[in-house]
């Protein structure tokens, strides 16, 4: 219940943002506006202010702004006996010109882009908080056998000079570059000893998009230059009963030097639960510090997913994080960079959609979105719930401009083709149209939606 809240509140505000840009500027061309809706279909609630129906309707796939003299935004309100086309009648919309009916459409998106510059300024003034291993150079920790990487040559310690398109890419460039070639071979260069080697990596999805992780290629970062702090540890475990304690910090094991958890439990699985050493710093009771050997048999355990695993049974202190503070001016910039970056990696998204590049079962539906959202919520403070609104908040104003009619993007097309040809299309052959494209996206909602319901963990089948 919580995350259908959660999803209501943030997809409300940002329907309610992009259809109150189509308003104002609607209002601004003296455009009678007849219904603001959130959501398409059967009003449920609302209330009439001047000409205006405000409203609330029963599917909460989007909304609307219905102008006077338009057949509607949502495929359902069929033409008026007689469209008001009387130039007298300022109020109808397809008697203004042409530039402020695109200037109408453009609003929406326009709006939905200012709020995802707005948040990311916010953030980025505020409380930015991100892992300092995400913008470092791309340095593996640890390289796992039998795994695609591990057939490229690469070993620990190598640095990845070329991925896919990005020369010289970060761990976070890295990542989005695999989730946009799941399944495909892609460019894939490192440094081995100062010297450059040129191969091809395939990017193998084992688990579907929704659990796709670099882990599984056999990419694990160095998280940080730092040991593997010990922070608790856990009842009945090898840690515990090898007499690792709360503070011990890792730095070796079987003298390998690994800097994350990850790369420890990566190396235990290669092992397959042999004993191994932990070379450990430890500080005692008048604050010197030693290094102890610590003999320890690994144990196949849950590892949290409905999984098992070799483990050996602690928590750690997690890797640093970069906290920025910055001012207006920075934080403006910060905010373009982050917007310019999460529009083009959009835009590459639904052109690999077109070409096939891209399945379509790695969008994600408001029952997705919503267990993101959720997700975030759960996180500390408000920054990462913030961030993902902004990043929510550019694909609606992206989506909305596709050349599908229907949508803002299907408007402008026309106002496009009827400038060409310099008179209206047929508003019965528009009204067809506008039908038989909203069946179409109810349909392409539907699919997305079961999709996202088959991945739910109550359909997902139990590993043995």
């Amino acid at each position: 219940m919580s995350t259908v809240i959660q999803l209501a509140i943030v997809l409300g505000i940002m329907v309610l943002v992009h259809e109150f840009g189509h308003f104002v500027v609607a209002k601004l061309c003296g455009i009678r506006v007849e219904v603001f809706s959130i959501g398409f279909g059967k009003r449920l609630i609302g209330f009439k202010r001047g000409d205006t129906e405000y409203q609330i309707a029963v599917v909460p796939l989007g909304g609307y702004v219905k102008m006077a003299g338009e057949m509607g935004g949502d495929g359902t309100m069929a033409l008026p006996d007689k469209t008001e086309t009387d130039a007298d009648d300022r109020g109808n919309f397809n008697t203004h010109p042409r530039w402020q009916r695109m200037l109408v459409a453009f609003a929406g998106p326009i709006a939905n882009f200012l709020l995802a510059f707005a948040l990311m300024i916010g953030v980025s003034m505020l409380h930015n908080e991100v892992q300092q291993y995400l913008s470092a150079p791309a340095q593996t920790d640890y390289v796992p056998t039998n795994t695609q990487v591990a057939r490229t040559g690469i070993e620990s310690g190598d640095t990845i000079v070329r991925y896919d398109t990005v020369n010289n890419p970060t761990w976070d460039q890295v990542a989005v570059r695999s989730m946009l070639n799941l399944n495909q071979s892609i460019d894939f260069s490192y440094v081995h000893d100062g010297k450059r080697v040129n191969t091809k990596l395939f990017v193998e999805d084992k688990n579907g998009p929704d659990n796709f992780s670099l882990d599984e290629l056999g990419l694990i970062p160095i998280m940080q230059t730092t040991p593997v702090e010990v922070d608790s540890l856990e009842p009945n475990m090898p840690a515990i009963h090898a007499g690792l304690k709360s503070g011990d910090k890792i730095t070796a094991i079987d003298g390998l030097r690994l800097h994350s958890v990850p790369a420890i439990l990566a190396y235990l699985q290669d092992q397959a639960g042999k004993p191994a050493t932990l070379t450990v710093l430890r500080t005692g009771p008048n604050k010197t510090v030693e290094t102890v050997d610590v003999n320890i048999t690994p144990q196949m355990a849950d590892a949290g997913d409905g999984t098992k695993e070799y483990r050996l049974g602690f928590s750690y202190i997690s890797p640093p994080v970069k906290v920025e503070r910055l001012p207006f001016g920075k934080a403006v910039e910060a905010s373009w960079k982050f917007n310019k970056k999460g529009s083009l990696l959009i835009v590459e998204v639904i052109k690999r959609l077109f070409t096939r590049q891209v399945s379509v079962k790695s969008l994600s539906s408001p029952i997705g979105i919503g267990q993101q959202i959720h997700q975030a919520a759960e996180m500390p403070g408000w920054m990462p719930l913030i961030g993902l609104m902004a990043y929510i908040s550019l694909n609606l104003g992206i989506f909305n401009l596709l050349p599908i009619p229907i949508l803002d993007g299907g408007m402008i097309m026309f106002l496009v083709i009827e400038s060409i040809m310099r008179r209206d299309v047929n508003q019965q052959f528009k009204e067809r149209v506008y039908q038989v494209a909203f069946v179409c996206l109810l349909a392409f909602f539907a699919f997305v939606i079961f999709n996202d319901i088959t991945k739910l963990s109550f359909f997902t089948k139990v590993k043995p």
